[in-house]
């Protein structure tokens, strides 16, 4: 909680891209979602408009940037609607950065969007950055101000370990999710098992080796976001035929596209747990969100106060 005092500078306002988790930071933070105007012309064309006075406040937005791109420009438009009302600082609240997966040149002539979107960010006005779970950790180099980099492992990790699964291993489902997946098995003191897999085309995964016992183990995938569940589903298959008990899932970013809540359900999961980064389309039996709305509400007080928020990063200090 703050004082009334404090309270009359913070400001927390919201897009439309995920109201209730801005709703649920506002009452973990102990004030009140600030008011806003935001409609379309009959065209498609977005408006936005603070409707409290901001002068002098410091402003949190929080907007996550998922498809459709409509969100992300959401975002850009409440940035330069704070900066030209005179707020003082405008921090950018994302759960969820969009565009993070095009984070490097891999082939001839296409786009580095995760560094675009950056630029935009910056060049919209805000003085700051607060995200959780980058697709590629590198994408923090790619902004010009300061970013802070939250972890949703303290949350979902908390939630296993009061399980207690019995022979717990912790799989990560490619080479690129190994450093999580060994944060995930240090904390949770279980095995470590990484699946090698090639991807003939995007959205489509192939699970080739299992690197590691999953006999007679019960097994944690663990991963930044899921998207199609293609790879999640086959990664589980995968290890229900290497003699897994039970398979469960745990990932930050329940993007969840496509025929992904169908792949879910006919799956042999368990459970998957998400958290709340992303809204959920629909409701689905096997499917679990815990809030990250109380971190994302204490990285927000301590950026108001000039505080240190170090020890919400949840950092792994294990090297690769």
């Amino acid at each position: 909680m703050i004082s009334d005092t404090m309270a009359s500078t913070l400001k927390i306002f919201s897009g439309r891209s995920n109201r209730p988790l801005a709703d649920e930071i506002c009452q973990a933070a102990g004030v009140s979602l600030g008011h806003t105007e935001i409609q379309n012309f009959s065209d498609g064309e977005l408006w936005v408009k603070f409707a409290e006075n901001i002068r002098g406040a410091d402003v949190f937005i929080v907007q996550s940037t998922q498809p459709p791109a409509e969100n992300l420009m959401e975002l850009l438009m409440m940035i330069d609607a704070a900066k030209r009302a005179s707020a003082t600082r405008v921090t950018a609240v994302i759960p969820y950065f969009g565009y993070a997966r095009q984070d490097r040149k891999d082939q001839p002539r296409v786009s580095v969007t995760a560094k675009l979107v950056a630029n935009l960010i910056t060049e919209a006005g805000a003085d700051r950055v607060i995200t959780m779970d980058l697709h590629a950790a590198q994408i923090q180099g790619f902004f010009d101000i300061p970013l802070d980099h939250l972890y949703s492992s303290a949350v979902l990790v908390e939630y296993f370990r009061k399980m207690q699964v019995p022979d717990l291993a912790v799989c990560s489902p490619d080479v690129g999710g190994i450093k999580m997946a060994r944060s995930y098995a240090r904390r949770l003191d279980a095995e470590l098992i990484l699946i090698d897999k090639r991807r003939p085309k995007a959205n489509v995964a192939e699970v080739m080796n299992i690197i590691g016992s999953a006999e007679g183990k019960n097994i944690l995938i663990v991963d930044d976001l899921i998207d199609t569940a293609g790879t999640f589903v086959n990664a589980v298959g995968a290890l229900k035929a290497a003699g897994a008990l039970h398979v469960y899932g745990a990932a930050t970013h329940p993007i969840l596209s496509g025929k992904a809540y169908e792949r879910i359900n006919g799956s042999d999961v368990t459970s998957v747990i998400v958290t709340d980064t992303l809204p959920l389309r629909e409701p689905a039996p096997k499917i679990q969100v815990r809030s990250i709305s109380r971190l994302f509400a204490e990285a927000i007080l301590r950026t108001h106060q000039n505080k240190s928020i170090s020890s919400l990063f949840d950092i792994d200090k294990d090297k690769v």
